[in-house]
């Protein structure tokens, strides 16, 4: 081979591991089998061999493919025709969050129901909640007009275009209210949030006078909530909750300031009350000041006439003041608050500076001890025995020592009011009386009280009666100037009091000479002339205490 010459050499790739280089007289003349590349090739970088194609085959399996891919998408569409004209929901269709894709009309309808009995709604203001069943309300679901829906939007394009955007297809529920059962629930519990308004008014504390201010009440618009229920009730049994429409209700009277000056003017007294234990013929007093009594009061202005100021005594604002000094009386002891209220009103009314009140006594206990008797008792509690009988039915006469009986309370033998500054006292043991005034002694005189055989009893008793001659007819007496005390028993008519020297017969004068003995029967006897003195002096309610 020449070098001048420019000749393409070929090297070729053998079948055997063995390279043997060949030079063709022609590049085409080479072996079929074996493969030639120009001699500038490099060894690494050999190309791929060259591979015939079989245009057939790949038409073949693409046409397959084909077919295949018509035959799925003709199937889904013949089936997606069927679901599509048949009666059931197309899948992604909810109604208030249940899902009733794929069911039929009448089961959705079915599951709709069912899931309504079980839903609650909230009627809801500020803080107020009711919860109440859609029922109560008059709001009935009417599930097959809402399945009916359900099955006729999931066929239209806005279903479709809301299944892309949220993932699901929602439809409204189709409600029917019914106004006249939502009217009646919601005027039977319009009371429940009403407020009446407050007017603007006046308080004393501590002595002091201030107003206070006007404010509105409240009540519920039972018409203007229906119709917001008729308007808004599909959502609102949708979202579950249902405002309830309130109106203010504006107060009578909203300015009092031209009172304060009237209300001012009752602060002027201060008050002492006095109270008397006739009992005890003890008495204490409590000062009261307007800082005190003041607080007790409700102010107010009438609102029919504004121009009218009107304050009342409000029970409950005196009850401590009341309770504290019934506990510092003690002893079963306590004032008639009732009576206490109506004389500190009065006082009020009138700027009385001083008023007077009763100390009463309830019931007490009593044990028995060796030797006592129900007779022997009443003479040491002061009670007629038989009044303690009487207050222990059942008993009887046999005692037991350690036994506990029922003393009636003393208050029971001092049935009218207690006369103030006048009292008698009477002595068994001394056979005398005396007569105050105004704590100082008045007369004092001798007398008579009853035979061991028919005793005049110990205690605290009242003038109650009056009678110019009155008769005894189980001793065949006539007694001037008689003023009954006691009866011996409570169920009596007849009483035991003072009067002059009897008569019998109309001319018998009896026991002129016993004065200062026993010797009634059971009566306290006075000579004619201070019988007469003290029929004329002491009233009904004056206190008679016999003494032992």
């Amino acid at each position: 081979m020449q070098t001048s010459e420019l000749k393409t050499q070929f090297f070729r790739r053998p079948s055997t591991p063995q390279h043997v280089v060949h030079e063709p007289s022609t590049p085409t003349q080479h072996a079929p089998a074996e493969l030639w590349y120009p001699a500038t090739a490099q060894p690494h970088a050999l190309p791929q061999p060259v591979r015939r194609q079989r245009p057939f085959l790949k038409y073949f399996f693409l046409g397959v493919v084909l077919l295949g891919l018509l035959t799925v998408g003709f199937v889904t569409l013949a089936g997606a025709g069927l679901i599509y004209m048949s009666d059931l929901v197309l899948p992604g269709v909810q109604v208030m969050g249940v899902d009733v894709g794929q069911m039929t009309q009448s089961e959705a309808a079915i599951v709709l129901q069912n899931n309504t009995t079980q839903q609650t709604l909230r009627l809801t203001y500020a803080e107020t909640v009711w919860l109440v069943a859609p029922a109560d309300l008059g709001l009935t679901l009417d599930a097959a007009a809402t399945a009916r829906r359900a099955h006729a939007y999931g066929r239209t394009p806005e279903a479709w275009v809301e299944l892309i955007q949220t993932g699901k297809m929602g439809v409204e529920p189709s409600w029917v209210l019914d106004t006249a059962v939502a009217q009646t629930y919601l005027q039977n519990r319009a009371s429940e949030l009403a407020i009446e308004p407050v007017n603007a008014g006046l308080v004393i504390e501590n002595g002091q006078v201030r107003t206070t201010p006007a404010v509105d009440g409240r009540v519920l618009d039972v018409a203007a909530t229906v119709q917001a229920l008729a308007q808004n009730g599909t959502a609102a049994a949708q979202n579950g909750e249902i405002p309830l429409v309130m109106q203010p209700v504006a107060p009578a009277i909203t300015d009092v300031s031209g009172f304060v000056a009237q209300a001012e003017a009752l602060l002027a007294t201060t008050i002492t009350i006095q109270a008397t234990d006739p009992v005890r013929d003890e008495a204490v007093s409590w000062v009261v000041g307007p800082q005190v009594w003041g607080s007790w009061l409700a102010l107010a202005v009438d609102p029919n006439n504004p121009t009218q100021f009107n304050w009342t005594l409000d029970p409950g604002k005196a009850d401590q003041f009341f309770a504290e000094r019934n506990a510092a009386l003690g002893e079963n002891r306590y004032l008639d608050e009732e009576l206490a209220l109506t004389a500190v009103t009065d006082a009020i009314k009138n700027q009385q500076e001083s008023i007077s009140l009763r100390i009463y006594h309830g019931p007490s206990q009593y044990v028995v001890q060796p030797g006592d008797t129900f007779a022997a008792i009443g003479r040491k509690v002061g009670i007629p025995y038989p009044w303690i009988q009487a207050a222990n039915p059942g008993i009887g006469d046999a005692l037991t020592v350690g036994q506990s009986i029922t003393i009636p309370s003393p208050d029971d033998l001092l049935p009218y009011p207690v006369v103030e500054g006048k009292r008698i006292v009477v002595s068994i043991s001394q056979q005398r009386a005396w007569v105050y005034e105004n704590g100082a002694l008045k007369w004092e005189w001798l007398a008579s009280t009853g035979i061991s055989s028919s005793p005049t009893a110990p205690g605290v008793f009242q003038i109650q009666t009056h009678e110019p001659n009155a008769y005894a007819g189980n001793w065949d007496l006539w007694m001037p100037n008689f003023m009954g005390i006691y009866r011996p028993a409570p169920n009596v008519e007849f009483m035991n009091g003072f009067h002059g020297f009897p008569t019998r017969d109309g001319a018998n004068l009896l026991w002129t000479n016993n004065l200062g003995t026993p010797v009634t029967y059971g009566c306290i006897l006075l000579s004619n002339e201070n019988a007469a003195q003290l029929y004329a002096w002491a009233e009904q309610g004056v206190i008679v205490e016999i003494l032992p």
